[in-house]
């Protein structure tokens, strides 16, 4: 029931969205037959094929032909997206020029004489500008679409840790996160992913969640060459929020036959010559919300660990950071956000979440939120390039750390 509401809402809001651009950019232009019905036309379908994919998702009917059906709404909505934004700003910007013009003329004296505008020029006028919209949209998204397909990029992180192990000083942590495989990214992506991890010879991997949108059935072979990623020190999963979408359950036991060491809410020990750290793992913090047994809890996590070992958490999205912070953790590595994947999202995306991207420092606590190692819902990525993050870990002794925020 909650979902039902929710989505009526959502498409609720989206209505009027594509209602505003309708009246704001389609009208004004007072195209010609049959340019006038075919805009419209192409509104409504754009607002209608992302409700008809949306439904089927979460109502896991899944078939080859959903797959098509994915990618026309998800560019769609992108490229609406950009239609919306531009809009808007143009609507704003008038609203501007309008009100500068008001003030000005009741400073000037209302006897200003006002120029005559040719009625056919100012129609062209309009349609120029409202065409050069729909242009600029379109480049964008087409721009973005090869951001978001093209390899991830390989970002390099070092996190100062104090009273972190000599043995530990150098330590690789591969962090994959967030590929979403099952809407719009297939087996090839996954199979990229997974050389391009391997090849960069970290010492553990660290999966922190939203590995799929779709059922164990459908996406078993998408995701089956994870299983091939290896590391000496193993390779570890926690759950995001899209599990839970996609059948929560079942992902964690296929997960583990992957070759995945699953943390639900626990920890392990990891050793190296002699001298030891916690790595612990978080389900999703709405995972409750789905799974009651699943609830999120950083602090039961770490509980029975040794005491005075450095610890290290893995939580898919940031607004974990409070409970981190009673867990007593030394760092979170965590993904979700995408890095805000666009605007106008990368705004929105911000307000939820207490960090976007990067590396932080959170009281003694350090933050570093991944940009996604693939993207979600429309293919496009702009300014925020998908990433594979090497965390190198390192003895806290005065260096100059690049790229903290």
């Amino acid at each position: 029931m909650n979902f039902f509401i929710f989505f009526f809402i959502f498409f609720l809001v989206l209505l009027a969205g594509y209602g505003y651009v309708g009246v704001r950019l389609i009208m004004p232009m007072q195209l010609p037959a049959p340019w006038n019905s075919i805009a419209w036309a192409l509104l409504v379908a754009l607002y209608l094929v992302p409700a008809a994919t949306m439904f089927l998702t979460f109502n896991r009917i899944e078939a080859d032909w959903t797959g098509l059906l994915s990618w026309v709404a998800y560019v769609g909505l992108g490229f609406f997206s950009f239609l919306f934004t531009f809009t808007l700003l143009k609507d704003m910007g008038l609203f501007g020029i309008m009100a500068f013009e008001k003030v000005r003329d009741l400073f000037a004296g209302t006897g200003t004489a006002q120029e005559a505008i040719d009625p056919e020029r100012r129609r062209l006028l309009i349609r120029g500008v409202h065409l050069s919209i729909v242009g600029v949209a379109s480049g964008l998204t087409g721009y973005g679409i090869f951001e978001a397909r093209r390899r991830p990029g390989i970002v390099e992180v070092a996190m100062p840790i104090a009273r972190l192990p000599e043995a530990f000083d150098g330590f690789r942590i591969i962090q994959l996160t967030d590929i979403h495989a099952g809407l719009t990214v297939a087996r090839p992506f996954v199979e990229t992913v997974v050389e391009m991890a391997n090849e960069l010879r970290g010492d553990l991997i660290a999966f922190t969640g939203d590995l799929v949108d779709g059922s164990v059935a459908r996406l078993r072979k998408e995701v089956q060459p994870v299983q091939d990623l290896t590391a000496p020190f193993g390779k570890f999963f926690i759950t995001g929020n899209h599990e839970y979408y996609s059948g929560a359950e079942a992902w964690v036991e296929e997960a583990r036959r992957l070759g995945f060491d699953t943390l639900m809410n626990e920890h392990r020990v990891i050793e190296k010559d002699g001298f030891k750290i916690v790595l612990a793992g978080v389900t999703d913090i709405g995972a409750g919300g789905f799974v009651k047994s699943h609830s999120s809890d950083p602090v039961k996590s770490v509980q029975g660990s040794p005491d005075g070992l450095v610890k290290i958490l893995l939580a898919h999205q940031p607004r974990s950071l409070d409970k981190a912070v009673e867990a007593g953790v030394d760092a979170m590595i965590s993904g979700h956000t995408h890095g805000g994947q666009f605007f106008p999202w990368n705004l929105a995306a911000a307000l939820g979440q207490p960090y976007l991207k990067g590396l932080h420092k959170h009281g003694n606590m350090w933050v570093y939120v991944s940009k996604g190692t693939g993207y979600w819902g429309p293919p496009i990525r702009l300014g925020s390039r998908s990433e594979i993050t090497v965390i190198t870990l390192r003895q806290a002794g005065g260096r100059t750390i690049p790229g903290v925020k």
